[in-house]
């Protein structure tokens, strides 16, 4: 069988030869080394939602706000838009993020409409640019379970963690298959119940990765107020918020080094054993 033009990887044209670890790794991993201090300062994240209320006093400033619209064409695009969360989802997720990152970067990316509905085209839209303007991270606490979506989102998720965009998903509340948290390329998160926001689990046995809290979370609600949720998608930017610190410690680790960082500063993972 002949190799096919273009897709052969010749291991001594291309490396491996040694390679230098960006960061000096401890031979012990702590929070406080992975991001001890750290404040979220110099990390952009875009949270790829139903868009965030301006000046809510629990998440401050937004650094750009963006919509999906579709053209006279049928095309999605994205655009520049006024803030405005129609349903409070986005706000909640925003404050979560801002409360463990005070200093991130907060972009907003509005795919979902009032009463929590969406098309598969906005949401392909929305996470197509903000993939593309290599945002730090990306919080998505929504999924699909339109199969005919899968192969694009998961190219999307592909091309995020190439780009050294951390992608990082909520899991179905229900036990259905839905896109994109079952892809391996992203972070994906569950909750767990129990009360403290700093807990983070990790899940031998995936397809979810990671546990992050999200039972009876105190969030930021549209009106200036707030209100308590429950469900996967208010861990998710748990877990984002940490990826968000990491960052911020460790700016050059790649969404490899920053997963691995999370699975050995995980709750449950014992590093002397």
């Amino acid at each position: 069988m002949s190799a096919r033009p273009g897709l052969s990887w010749n291991l001594l044209e291309h490396g491996p030869g040694d390679i230098e670890i960006e960061t000096d790794w401890p031979a012990h991993v702590t929070r406080d080394w992975a991001w001890g201090g750290a404040t979220g300062r110099g990390v952009r994240v875009c949270v790829v939602d139903s868009g965030v209320e301006p000046g809510h006093p629990m998440i401050g400033r937004i650094h750009g706000n963006h919509a999906v619209r579709m053209g006279i064409d049928g095309e999605a695009r994205v655009s520049r838009c006024r803030p405005r969360d129609g349903c409070g989802h986005g706000t909640a997720c925003a404050s979560i993020i801002r409360s463990i990152a005070p200093e991130c970067e907060l972009y907003s990316v509005r795919v979902l409409d009032q009463g929590f509905g969406g098309t598969g085209q906005a949401l392909l839209a929305g996470l197509r640019w903000a993939v593309r303007q290599r945002f730090d991270i990306i919080n998505l606490s929504l999924s699909t379970n339109r199969g005919g979506l899968a192969g694009e989102l998961y190219a999307l998720a592909d091309e995020a963690y190439f780009a050294g965009c951390l992608l990082v998903a909520s899991a179905h509340n229900l036990p259905v298959e839905s896109f994109p948290w079952r892809f391996a390329s992203v972070i994906s998160v569950g909750s767990h119940g129990e009360r403290d926001p700093s807990l983070i689990l990790y899940n031998p046995a995936p397809p979810v990765e990671f546990f992050g809290h999200g039972v009876d979370v105190e969030v930021a609600w549209p009106g200036g107020g707030s209100t308590r949720c429950s469900g996967n998608s208010f861990a998710a930017p748990h877990v984002s918020g940490y990826c968000a610190l990491i960052r911020s410690a460790h700016p050059r680790l790649t969404p490899f080094q920053v997963k691995s960082l999370l699975y050995l500063t995980a709750a449950n993972v014992r590093g002397d054993a």
